[in-house]
């Protein structure tokens, strides 16, 4: 059992405390503010405080994060120090301390980093209006292709073994989280006439014709393969919809009360988990996010609880707020359409913490690394690159014992010319989950 003593128990220091001892090392612990509380021999006491202490303690000095309840700048300072988990390495951190059982205030980094404090500072958007990569010291500072926490919670469990006390931690066990976003089911099939007219003029093409005329399949129709796929690996992954009613420049959904829209999802519910996938619309017009949870629920006849923001278009404190509100319990929007990486430097679940409310809610996050969209259209990566990239959050999570959450769409997936290799990269990833 660990006690925790901290002179300010706030909810900060609690949803740091369930995070680490709870979520992520699976043991009894007791927070307490009474520095004379008794320690029994055989539990470790943790000093999080800059008093003096006679007790026999591993002590890490708080930098005051936690103790906080309020937005302010904060001061990150990035140094490196000496892996205890591999030796070979140098690990990234920050809120440094000195003449302590650990290198920095790991509780006040973590909450800094889970949360996203950094989010709510004033910052530049990118071009669609979302908070821009460039701003995180995730990419300032080099650690974004990096699960830091991850890193952070390998080099605690060392420290926290070292100090002879018998702590018995859960094992970490590895994850693979496979997701699809159908943005547009079909290239050219159920658009209607006026859409198929209006791109045969735009673009004409000997294809579009042979696809409507049945005499082709649509290249963005992957959908027998990906049940095929599943029937053989037996790996449970988790499709998400997109349903406006109206159709514009980031909307290119299919129209959702078309028969044909409706039997896709409910043939791929028969095999996946069914997720929203809230429109760029919705996310000024709450009421069309609930509009679209109604229209897919009524399709698949049972509450949906995942989540994905089109076009990862999301704003802290409140697109997770209103995703609370309409009965959202698992979020996969943790991640950035700009850039492949750790958002939150994390591999792994974890609920959201409001600040603006300064509360833990039931929103459960799931982070995800790597988007096919973010490599071929963001990066203008070869395929070469992605594959080495794809291995890379692979391998990374799989070394922390972290949870990998991939992104791909089903026109990346089918048999269109210009995703031409991506279907067999995706079955080279399939291979190596396992391995």
């Amino acid at each position: 059992m660990i006690v925790f003593y901290t002179p300010h128990i706030t909810e900060r220091v609690k949803y740091c405390c369930h995070f680490l001892f709870k979520a992520q090392m699976d043991i009894h612990y007791l927070i307490t503010d009474n520095i004379d509380y008794p320690v029994h021999e055989s539990h470790l006491l943790i000093h999080y405080s800059s008093e003096p202490t006679t007790k026999k303690a591993f002590v890490i000095h708080p930098q005051g994060l936690l103790f906080e309840n309020d937005i302010r700048q904060q001061s990150i300072n990035i140094f490196k120090f000496d892996s205890l988990f591999d030796e070979k390495e140098k690990v990234t951190a920050f809120f440094k301390t000195a003449n302590a059982s650990f290198p920095f205030d790991i509780f006040s980094a973590i909450f800094f980093l889970l949360s996203r404090y950094e989010e709510y500072w004033p910052h530049q958007k990118d071009s669609y209006g979302r908070y821009a990569h460039e701003n995180a010291i995730a990419f300032q500072h080099g650690f974004l292709h990096l699960p830091l926490i991850n890193c952070w919670l390998a080099e605690f469990r060392k420290s926290l073994h070292q100090t002879g006390v018998l702590l018995l931690f859960k094992p970490n066990i590895f994850k693979a989280g496979l997701t699809y976003d159908i943005d547009i089911a079909w290239s050219y099939l159920n658009k209607g006439l006026l859409r198929n007219f209006g791109g045969f003029i735009k673009r004409p093409s000997w294809e579009r014709i042979q696809v409507l005329l049945g005499k082709k399949q649509d290249p963005f129709d992957c959908y027998d393969f990906l049940i095929s796929l599943h029937k053989k690996i037996d790996e449970e992954a988790i499709c998400f919809f997109p349903l406006a009613e109206n159709t514009g420049l980031y909307d290119k959904n299919i129209d959702p009360q078309r028969w044909e829209m409706q039997q896709l999802v409910d043939k791929m519910h028969h095999r996946f988990t069914i997720g929203l996938h809230p429109s760029w619309h919705s996310h000024a017009h709450p009421e069309a996010l609930t509009n679209e949870l109604n229209t897919l629920e009524k399709i698949v006849r049972e509450p949906v609880v995942h989540s994905r923001q089109h076009y990862i278009k999301f704003d802290l404190p409140s697109t997770y707020q209103r995703l609370s509100d309409i009965g959202i319990r698992k979020d996969y929007s943790m991640g950035y359409g700009s850039i492949n990486g750790f958002r939150a430097s994390f591999a792994g679940s974890f609920f959201w913490y409001d600040l603006s409310n300064e509360t833990q809610t039931l929103l459960e996050l799931h982070p995800f690394c790597f988007m096919d969209a973010n490599s071929h259209y963001e990066q203008k990566q070869s395929l070469e690159d992605t594959k080495q990239e794809l291995e890379h959050y692979l391998s990374v999570c799989k070394k922390y014992k972290g949870e990998f959450i991939s992104i791909f769409h089903n026109n990346f997936l089918g048999t269109g010319k210009e995703f031409k290799g991506w279907r067999e990269l995706y079955l080279h990833l399939i291979s190596q989950l396992r391995q």
